[in-house]
């Protein structure tokens, strides 16, 4: 999913004919559909902190790969204007890389891990509750836990083990909007933006024993979704 498709998709629903009365206070919305992460990835370089050679700078990057899952949302309307908003998927997994560091063992893909991003926002509707189209903007909070880590073969091979992420509280903000097909049937497309920063360690007793090394990821992804929805 990307932001060009997002965009025709918001346009195709703003131009769209009026069907069905929407959002009112006391709704509840459950959404469902294809929802792509995608991490705009900022990394320190990668440091020695154990062991030692501690305190020695490899320099390099971390990099994160994006992923596509079924993503859901529950949304409960507090009023016809402001509801608020369950962001959850099943597990997304990234591949994590590691480039131009010093030490040429450690380039290439160091190995994967899964994410639960759950996301709980404030939605703004600023159209008449009437209106079948029914855009929207929000924040929130973020909480995304890591888990289920694995060191790639090619990383393992070279003596790399333990590598380990560390779970992330942030901020999120989203646009999106709502088309009533029916009273009870909708489509949606949504984007967000999420500060997910982590800390991702890694060891490896070849190159010296008891040797750690770390790297900070500010993972920040824009998450796109599209998919339909029910009305209760």
């Amino acid at each position: 999913m990307n932001k060009s498709l997002l965009g025709a998709s918001l346009i195709a629903l703003a131009i769209a004919a009026p069907l069905a009365h929407a959002h009112q206070a006391g709704d509840i919305l459950v959404r469902a559909g294809a929802i792509t992460v995608n991490p705009n990835t900022d990394s320190s370089s990668v440091k020695v902190d154990q062991g030692p050679l501690r305190g020695a700078d490899l320099g390099g990057k971390a990099t994160l790969g994006s992923d596509t899952q079924l993503g859901l949302n529950f949304a409960y309307m507090i009023t016809d204007h402001l509801g608020l908003e369950l962001l959850a998927a099943t597990p997304f997994e990234h591949e994590v890389k590691i480039k131009g560091t010093a030490l040429s063992a450690a380039n290439g893909k160091l190995g994967s891990f899964k994410q639960l991003p759950p996301t709980l926002s404030l939605v703004y509707y600023p159209l008449d509750a009437k209106s079948a189209f029914q855009p929207y903007v929000g924040a929130g909070i973020n909480y995304t836990w890591m888990y289920d880590e694995h060191v790639g073969s090619e990383a393992r091979a070279n003596g790399f083990s333990n590598f380990n992420t560390k779970n992330s509280w942030g901020m999120a903000f989203q646009v999106g909007a709502d088309y009533m097909l029916t009273d009870n049937i909708l489509i949606n497309a949504q984007m967000r933006y999420i500060n997910i920063d982590t800390r991702a360690t890694v060891e490896n007793d070849a190159v010296a024993p008891g040797t750690r090394a770390r790297v900070n990821v500010d993972a920040d992804p824009f998450i796109y979704m599209v998919g339909v929805g029910y009305r209760f």
